[in-house]
């Protein structure tokens, strides 16, 4: 069934009895030759591009929950290619172009909105870093402008400019950059990814690898063993738990990232903006609530929830930078799992095991990476080549000293 405006107005008149289910719920097959192990949106994105791209067949993708139950819909939504390192932002613009027509190849609504991100300026020395920064989004072939503190005052009059401890002075603006649905993203990859044969098949965890003399041979789930040619693991938070069982110790820390949604407000926020004197971003949803979030909570943990603390925290920012959201009630919170690297920069690649890939380590970058991340991981299971954009995402960098290091902090994961 290809969705279509005219299709809308047909169900309507006619009692919305024609709608069919958007992806089929098979059993699984005795083997495959790919298996993706995670359903959230890279995974899917994976599976998707593996099968109408690079026109690979007998593909599965296992879950242990139900599809989109992991990061892919606990996140804040943004999608944006403002980096500045030559490893991370080339890859970020091509998920940006990817972003840009999404909708339309898997013909499936996300709610794919530019509406723009604008991260502000307190310093001097901040303008001279953010002016940097921009400088290698234009050269890496994305769109930056630097904005004085009336070209910010025309956007966001409301905004605390005289604030004594952080005045604004400016702000880096990527007009192409905004959010998008993040359920929407993965259901629309799940049912392209269907459409084209792939198995998505939930409620499947997987329990082990079989190896036999470092080659993979397939994986002991749940629902039973499953031979596979290809195995890639696209499991975010669950990267170090998964690959222990393979007998692998990751570069990564597991830690909570919470985000938050305010009550329903009018209209203010039409675009996403960022304190660039704390960890505080935030954007209005089209229901009214504002979507915002801060730092990871700092300790390690699989629980999908968070600390008080870090509520104060982020509150605290929200503060300072727009006193006027003092009043609103906070409506939700959730925690998703963030696979935080040494550098703070993903990582896809080839594993010493043949046959076993590597997507894991999105940090904060997850979301906005899901079409790139997708698409150049199908591009290394098919061709076990990788894609131009991601070639520095090797998982021996970090024995090699060439680390992808986006804010400096060194090895150390809590603080990317």
């Amino acid at each position: 069934m290809r969705y279509s405006g005219l299709r809308v107005i047909k169900e309507a008149l006619t009692g919305h009895k024609g709608w069919a289910p958007i992806w089929r719920n098979p059993e699984p097959q005795s083997s495959y030759d790919y298996v993706i192990i995670g359903g959230g949106g890279h995974g899917l994105a994976t599976a998707y591009y593996l099968s109408n791209t690079f026109k690979k067949a007998r593909i599965a993708v296992l879950e242990k929950g139900w599809l989109g139950s992991g990061n892919i819909g606990r996140n804040t939504t943004i999608i944006r290619s403002n980096y500045l390192l030559p490893g991370n932002e080339p890859f970020y613009e091509f998920s940006m172009k990817l972003w840009e027509n999404l909708e339309q190849e898997f013909n499936f609504n996300a709610m794919v909105s530019q509406r723009g991100i604008l991260n502000l300026i307190h310093t001097d020395g901040q303008r001279d870093a953010y002016r940097r920064r921009g400088n290698a989004m234009i050269l890496a072939g994305a769109d930056a402008g630097l904005l004085d503190q009336d070209g910010v005052r025309a956007m966001y009059p409301w905004l605390n400019f005289d604030n004594a401890r952080f005045p604004i002075k400016g702000g880096l603006l990527q007009r192409r950059a905004g959010t998008a649905r993040h359920d929407g993203v993965a259901w629309g990859y799940a049912r392209g990814a269907d459409r084209a044969g792939v198995d998505l098949i939930q409620n499947c965890e997987v329990t082990g690898f079989r190896i036999e003399n470092g080659v993979m041979r397939g994986v002991d789930t749940s629902r039973g063993y499953i031979a596979a040619g290809k195995v890639g693991v696209a499991v975010a938070g669950s990267t170090g738990r998964v690959m222990a069982m393979a007998g692998m110790r990751m570069p990564i820390e597991s830690h909570v990232l919470q985000a938050f949604v305010s009550e329903g407000l009018k209209p203010f926020i039409d675009g996403v903006i960022t304190f660039g004197a704390g960890h505080f971003y935030v954007s209005q949803s089209d229901k009214g609530g504002l979507v915002f979030g801060g730092d990871i909570d700092g300790y390690n943990s699989y629980a999908q929830r968070g600390n008080l603390a870090v509520v104060e925290d982020v509150a605290q920012g929200g503060m300072a930078l727009m006193p006027a959201i003092g009043r609103a009630r906070l409506l939700r919170i959730w925690g998703g799992i963030m696979d935080m690297s040494m550098d703070g920069s993903p990582i896809i690649d080839r594993t010493p095991v043949q046959g076993l890939y590597l997507n894991a380590g999105w940090c904060y970058g997850g979301f906005k990476a899901t079409p790139a991340s997708g698409y150049a991981f199908a591009h290394l299971l098919a061709t076990d080549t990788p894609h131009d954009t991601a070639r520095a995402y090797r998982l021996d960098r970090f024995q090699r000293g060439l680390p992808i290091d986006e804010k400096g902090m060194g090895a150390t994961p809590n603080l990317h």
